[in-house]
């Protein structure tokens, strides 16, 4: 294990590894992808969409064996046992680092489909990974602020229009679609600003949940909860690779969505509006409390 190298060294040979892991499966991803770009038949697309998603999967298996042989970090992962690697799950979780996504990685290896996200427009250009989230049909978003939403009206709704795009393709395959609700990494700085009424968590957005569950239907299996607590701290992906995080817990619910949750519209009904964002806020705070327990459990709280 790389523990007992200094941590800088330690770093340097994990970020190689991984490095060199995704240039391998990057290479028939991109092949995939591109045939399905000329492909006219839709079933055929599907297949080429399986075949991307597979290599994907591929890439993360073997990250995660490399983190388990090389780093000393102690993982302890619930509720993952009785899920299906055909089914289709929205995943609700929330996020305080880039390790998030490595930790969901592992913990649905091999125990659901290959997750997608939602993205930000730049990280597109990100070199090599930028195509590969192309190629896995991971939904880019352009993010405006209010002045500019000000000055142009008529963007006002384009996020809803991507992600209802984005989810309509994943209607005939396996997936897991992941939101997080925060929409950004959590911090204390950003906890006062936005006047959040948690104790570990911003404040929920409901919208592009509501547009999910709305654009994938009820062919969703359930919502999994996740709640992620590092017992010492949320630190950065460097400090992970250095041998820096300890100890890691993952906390997973599954939750049946009420079908009332699918037969609104969160952009013109009120009520439904109000509806979708109390039952989000409720479990929030379930979440909220459910983060003091584990970090208690832990001895860190």
């Amino acid at each position: 294990m790389l523990r007992f190298l200094p941590g800088w060294l330690s770093g340097v040979i994990m970020m190689v590894l991984l490095a060199v892991n995704t240039l391998f499966w990057a290479t028939p991803l991109l092949i995939f992808a591109l045939l399905k770009l000329i492909s006219p038949i839709r079933s055929l697309s599907d297949l080429l969409s399986r075949a991307a998603a597979a290599s994907g999967q591929h890439w993360a298996t073997v990250n995660t064996l490399l983190g388990d042989a090389l780093l000393p970090t102690r993982w302890t992962i619930r509720g993952v046992d009785k899920l299906d690697m055909k089914g289709q799950y929205l995943v609700s979780s929330n996020h305080q680092t880039w390790n998030d996504i490595y930790v969901l990685m592992k913990a649905f290896d091999r125990r659901a489909p290959f997750f997608k996200f939602f993205i930000k427009q730049e990280l597109i250009w990100v070199p090599v990974l930028g195509l590969c989230w192309w190629a896995l049909d991971y939904p880019f978003m352009k993010r405006y602020s209010s002045k500019y939403l000000a000055k142009h009206p008529e963007l006002r709704g384009k996020d809803f229009e991507t992600t209802k795009k984005a989810c309509e393709r994943y209607q005939n395959i396996p997936v897991t679609v992941l939101n997080f609700l925060e929409g950004t990494r959590f911090s204390k700085t950003k906890q006062a600003e936005t006047k959040s009424p948690y104790i570990h968590l911003l404040k929920p957005k409901a919208g592009g949940f509501a547009l999910t569950i709305g654009a994938l239907g009820e062919n969703i299996n359930s919502l999994l909860d996740v709640t992620i607590v590092y017992p010492g701290g949320a630190k950065g992906f460097w400090d992970f690779v250095c041998c820096r995080v300890p100890e890691v817990i993952v906390d997973v619910r599954q939750i049946t969505i009420p079908h009332e949750m699918y037969v609104g519209s969160y952009e013109t009904d009120k009520l439904f509006r109000k509806h979708i964002q109390n039952w989000i806020a409720d479990l929030w705070a379930q979440k909220d409390r459910r983060i003091s327990e584990l970090l208690a459990e832990a001895g860190a709280a």
